[in-house]
């Protein structure tokens, strides 16, 4: 037990380490943003528990798609640019946010699930995505088995090829490889992301280019002030297909990829600079891949870029969506 309590507090430094250095590197002067929300919440029941959201607007629906470890809260202030022409709906992902808190695994399977259910019991069709980091994923996968029923994606900062599946820890980068493989360790990755909630209190400021005000931190703290309610947050970094593991991830990505280069569906990928999982190099990946792609830049942001861009995020997606129409 004291072996694993050095290992443990080793490795919690270690990340602590790498986090800081992303920050003390990139930080760069803050904006002023909005913390306060201003949107009614809504529930709607979903496979024997219940999803909640954030909705604003009339029109075709534009469904946003956060990832870990935010909810719908992130898109507070994207919302209203695209609530003039359309009907705009944010979700907050199942056992995170306001959501229920069913006893499942959190897995990327039933994740999908529960957003697939959650878009049937709105009735939901001819919708356009927008997603960020896991909620990227879960878009694109959606588009690709429900083609039918998406007309357009957006992305930004998306868990998506090429960045995964990766061959191993290593392949994510200097900053990212140690820090996930810290968390897949079974008894570090538990006592990190349970025990010290890091996701919440340190990646996730970390990964914003401005200081999250106290009203921000105690949004994202709320749905997690209980340590059983932190099952999603460690699920979601376990989910990174490494090596082929998880199997079930890593067919979805080689999927994602191929319809990637398949889909005809208009595309937009916004990013920021420097960022974090999609940093600028990375761009001309995607424009050689997707035919109908745009791409607009944001500003300065690092990954969690809708707390530091949320006016340029919000007039790129109404003009894209205006051109759409």
């Amino acid at each position: 037990m004291v072996k694993w309590f050095f290992v443990v507090l080793l490795m919690y430094l270690s990340c602590t380490n790498v986090l800081q250095a992303y920050e003390a590197s990139y930080k760069l002067p803050s904006p002023v943003i909005d913390e306060t929300l201003q949107i009614d919440r809504k529930i709607v029941d979903v496979k024997r528990s219940f999803m909640s959201y954030l909705e604003l607007g009339e029109g075709k629906a534009v469904v946003f798609v956060h990832g870990n470890p935010t909810s719908s809260y992130l898109w507070r202030n994207v919302m209203p640019y695209v609530a003039k022409s359309h009907r705009a709906v944010a979700v907050d992902l199942i056992g995170m946010g306001h959501s229920g808190k069913p006893d499942i695994e959190y897995n990327f399977k039933q994740q999908f699930r529960y957003f697939s259910r959650f878009i049937d019991e709105l009735e939901l069709d001819d919708i356009i995505l927008v997603g960020h980091d896991w909620g990227a994923a879960i878009a694109w996968h959606y588009a690709r088995k429900n083609p039918e029923r998406v007309t357009a994606l957006a992305f930004m900062e998306g868990a998506l090829p090429p960045l995964m599946p990766a061959e191993s820890f290593d392949a994510l980068g200097p900053n990212m490889g140690p820090f996930f493989e810290a968390i897949n360790d079974p008894v570090v990755g538990h006592q990190l992301v349970v025990e010290q909630n890091i996701l919440i209190e340190q990646m996730l400021p970390s990964l914003v280019n401005r200081t999250l005000g106290e009203d921000a931190m105690s949004e994202y703290r709320a749905p997690y002030v209980d340590k059983l309610a932190r099952k999603p947050l460690l699920a979601w970094p376990r989910q990174i297909p490494i090596a082929g593991s998880p199997r079930h991830t890593h067919r979805v990505m080689k999927g994602i990829e191929r319809f990637m280069s398949k889909t005809d569906m208009p595309v937009l990928l916004l990013y920021a600079s420097p960022g974090s999982i999609t940093p600028n190099a990375l761009i001309p990946w995607y424009v050689e891949r997707i035919e109908n792609i745009e791409t607009a830049y944001v500003g300065i942001g690092l990954h969690y870029i809708q707390e530091d861009q949320p006016k340029s995020i919000g007039l790129a997606l109404a003009d894209w969506l205006r051109r759409l129409d």
